[in-house]
């Protein structure tokens, strides 16, 4: 089958630099990402289209970052850059509508990551669900974990969205490795450091296996095995994740695609014995098939 893969802009943030590195000191991460004067550094909520068949027959997207559902204060507070949907005007840019995707994979449901699904907020109406002709695919423990959330990540939720989707009669809730809607040429991988049930999903390439990496590692400076983010609910456990899902794609071939590297959205992944490293990245994708 072919398959070609495109990174998908969404609208960008900036959040606090000492949050996004965990335990991390200032004067290390900052060699990564340059903060600003409220100590907030940039980032990106990129999103992935997978294209296939020749001509197209199908087109997935994995996630929808964060988009404009905010009222303008929350919008500020959370540091949404623009206030224009930029995920739509992407898939613009490139001939689409958010009505030709015809699946939406979800590594988990915090608003970052789910926002874009939603309309743009507009005064005195609530926000409708976009992607009308599109299956949602959520993991179950990450379902569960937005229905249910702890009072520490309550707030990285939308009870709104959670609704719409639940009512929308196209939502697969998946439990094993593989998604009925998918088929079984993608196959998942689980974390629960970030969040319960975070959802990686495995895509088959000609060159190796890309992974989609989400909030394991965000970024190339995450993918440094002592680097968590002071979000990540179980440090320790993430990082084991971390070098148990590295292993695996240096000895396949494998690359990560990143959903808040402002400057790389693919790399491939190399170990020297003692680190691992990001190697060979891109700052965009379009059309490539690896």
């Amino acid at each position: 089958m072919t398959r070609t893969l495109s990174s998908i802009a969404g609208n960008t943030q900036k959040l606090d630099g000492g949050a996004m590195f965990g335990n991390a000191p200032k004067p290390l991460w900052a060699r990564w990402a340059r903060p600003d004067e409220l100590n907030r550094i940039p980032l990106a909520c990129r999103a992935l289209l997978v294209e296939e068949g020749e001509p197209v027959d199908r087109r997935i997207l994995f996630e929808a970052g964060i988009g404009v559902f905010f009222a303008p204060d929350l919008r500020e507070r959370f540091g949404v850059v623009e206030p224009e949907h930029v995920l739509l005007d992407s898939l613009a840019a490139r001939g689409l509508s958010h009505e030709d995707i015809d699946v939406v994979v979800l590594s988990h449901l915090h608003f970052d990551h789910a926002g874009g699904l939603l309309t743009a907020w507009e005064p005195e109406r609530e926000s409708g669900l976009l992607f009308p002709n599109a299956t949602f695919v959520v993991g179950a423990e990450a379902w569960d974990r937005a229905l249910n959330p702890h009072f520490r990540d309550r707030a990285s939720f939308v009870p709104r969205l959670n609704e719409l989707l639940a009512e929308s009669g196209r939502l697969e809730v998946v439990e094993g490795d593989t998604s009925e809607t998918l088929g079984p040429d993608y196959r998942f991988h689980r974390s629960e450091g970030h969040t319960p049930g975070l959802l990686l999903t495995e895509i088959p390439m000609r060159g190796g296996p890309v992974v989609f990496a989400g909030d394991l590692i965000p970024g190339t400076p995450w993918v440094h095995l002592p680097i968590t983010m002071g979000y990540d609910r179980f440090p320790e456990r993430l990082i084991d994740e971390k070098q148990a899902l590295l292993s695996d794609l240096v000895g396949r071939g494998g690359r990560l695609f990143y959903t808040h590297d402002p400057e790389t959205a693919l790399s491939g992944v190399s170990f020297d014995g003692r680190r691992f490293a990001a190697i060979d990245g891109l700052p965009e994708l379009s059309g490539w098939q690896g």
